[in-house]
């Protein structure tokens, strides 16, 4: 029985934001693809003329220049300038999108950089920790701040008082959604405590962390 194979052509896409870039790598970014362009078969239509693109990108490296004495209106005119290329950055970054026919090879003679398409899988989380415990402005109370984790999505904090001969009591535990400080109150004035934290992430919990001993006022 015959079977139907169908490959699924994953869309090239350019990179084409330029938010937080600095001046000097917007202009890196544009010569780039300006040399990519020039005289390339596979783009022999860009909406912006090559000429005008070097002029503009010329234009702007002078004004970067010029706007390093930290002048007004220097720095008002590179900006306006930057804008201009990014601009036409962009006109020529669809352009070759849409050119390129999704082939990678074609795409990569462009001198755009294509947006990568692979997914990064979830990194299991570091041991949960705190960044503080300190008493609060009332007796009875604590401040406690967890150490903020890349990719946390809660923090649990338990804590325990220790009781006649070692023995920890019962467990309280809170889930915290950010790692803001936060204040317990409610505990036994002059009471030695168990602190602990776990982090829950996209695979799950970490261990609790190991116990932080607080003594409350």
């Amino acid at each position: 029985m015959a079977q139907t194979i169908n490959n699924v052509i994953k869309k090239i896409k350019a990179i084409l934001g330029f938010h937080g870039v600095s001046d000097s790598d917007v202009l890196k970014a544009g010569n780039t693809a300006y040399d990519g362009l020039l005289n390339n078969s596979a783009y022999p239509n860009p909406p912006v003329p090559l000429p005008v693109f070097r002029q503009a990108l010329d234009s702007f490296s002078a004004l970067i220049v010029d706007a390093e004495d930290g002048g007004k209106k220097s720095i008002t005119a590179k900006d306006k300038q930057r804008v201009a290329v990014i601009k036409m950055y962009v006109q020529l970054g669809q352009y070759v999108e849409a050119a390129c026919t999704d082939d990678p090879a074609t795409f990569a003679t462009s001198g755009f950089t294509a947006k990568s398409t692979t997914r990064t899988a979830p990194q299991p989380l570091a041991p949960a920790k705190f960044s503080s415990i300190d008493r609060g402005p009332n007796s009875g109370q604590a401040v406690v701040k967890v150490e903020r984790q890349t990719g946390a999505l809660a923090y649990d904090v338990h804590y325990a008082l220790d009781g006649a001969g070692g023995v920890l009591g019962p467990w309280t535990t809170m889930t915290l959604t950010n790692s803001k400080k936060v204040i317990i109150s409610g505990l036994t004035p002059a009471g030695t405590y168990q602190f602990q934290v776990r982090a829950l992430g996209k695979l799950g919990y970490t261990d609790w962390s190991p116990s932080m001993t607080f003594i409350a006022a």
